[in-house]
């Protein structure tokens, strides 16, 4: 077979698996909670179980397999790159259709809480290795976020409670099917996306680090973009930042667990050196963005600061492509 058709058929997997897991991981997380509202299992459980899982299910997924087919580089790539396209692509993105204003409480938990996870990130990945240990220790900082973002929130406890899908009626049986029926097709995606990632790695000699830092990031940050913008389009412009930083924290909290916990070992030097300070620059920026512009008269994030945010992800696609370790 010609090196055009192996790379055509290897891009054509990559995209199918991408536009098969966005549906399938929708479909999934929705008739899963109808499943678990059915059995009369706790709102808050199961709205909970939505925010983990439900804001990073692409990453999860695709991170879990890369990691059990032995390619931790797409696993860990596709963690830091998802949150560096979260916020200087997605956000980006998003603040060109409107201003977003910044709610209250924003500043006092949910910004120092990322900031958290992300230096606790920075720490478990200084000596260039991800182990078991490192594993446990991000998912029980994500049980006391998770504690944190909940003790005495009434709102959010409100909001995940009245967030659950409505119940179309369909009996218990029917939903477990389709739910089953969304988890293999989000599997099989997934499969399918990660072997079209290495096969293209493999066939034009970049490493697989790179191909999750930029198409397997921008695949599985395509629900956030989706659902930001249209957030915003719709006014409920809050939640468009809150699934930023949402997001970017349970990706560092229970997405990077898995390849620690299920192919631990060396981590590639250019993670440390080229884009983990990528991903805490941004997060900081983001930070001091939010804390500034509180206290301006308008309370909330001008629509200007989108193109620097997109520019920026310009630079750090320049920085990877010219990078010596491709």
């Amino acid at each position: 077979m010609s090196n055009f058709k192996v790379m055509l058929l290897f891009s054509v997997a990559l995209i199918a698996g991408l536009i098969l897991l966005v549906i399938s991981s929708d479909k999934f997380i929705e008739h899963s909670a109808l499943v678990a509202e059915k059995l009369n299992v706790n709102p808050m459980i199961i709205g909970i179980t939505l925010v983990a899982f439900g804001t990073s299910a692409p990453e999860m997924v695709v991170s879990a397999i890369a990691a059990f087919d032995n390619a931790p580089e797409i696993a860990v790539g596709n963690v830091l790159g998802s949150n560096i396209a979260n916020i200087a692509l997605v956000f980006g993105i998003t603040l060109l259709f409107s201003a977003i204003p910044i709610a209250s409480g924003l500043s006092s938990k949910e910004v120092p809480l990322v900031l958290a996870i992300t230096l606790l990130t920075g720490a478990l990945l200084f000596d260039q290795h991800l182990g078991v240990w490192d594993g446990i220790i991000l998912l029980a900082a994500f049980i006391v976020i998770l504690t944190i973002l909940l003790r005495g929130n009434k709102d959010l406890k409100s909001e995940l409670e009245e967030g659950l899908p409505e119940d179309d009626g369909a009996s218990v049986g029917k939903s477990i099917l389709f739910a089953l029926i969304g988890l293999i097709i989000l599997i099989g995606s997934s499969k399918l996306l990660v072997w079209g990632a290495i096969g293209i790695a493999t066939a034009l000699g970049v490493s697989e680090l790179v191909i999750g830092l930029t198409i397997v990031a921008i695949g599985t940050s395509l629900p956030e973009l989706a659902a930001s913008v249209s957030s915003v389009r719709k006014g409920h412009h809050d939640i468009a930042i809150g699934n930023i930083l949402g997001s970017n924290i349970f990706n560092l909290a229970t997405v990077l667990p898995l390849p620690a916990l299920i192919a631990p070992g060396m981590v590639d030097a250019n993670v440390i050196s080229r884009d983990y300070p990528w991903v805490l620059g941004l997060t900081v920026a983001l930070a001091i963005a939010i804390f500034l512009f509180k206290k301006t008269k308008n309370n909330s994030i001008p629509r200007w600061i989108g193109l620097p945010l997109i520019a920026s992800y310009g630079v750090y696609l320049l920085i990877i492509s010219t990078s010596g370790s491709l």
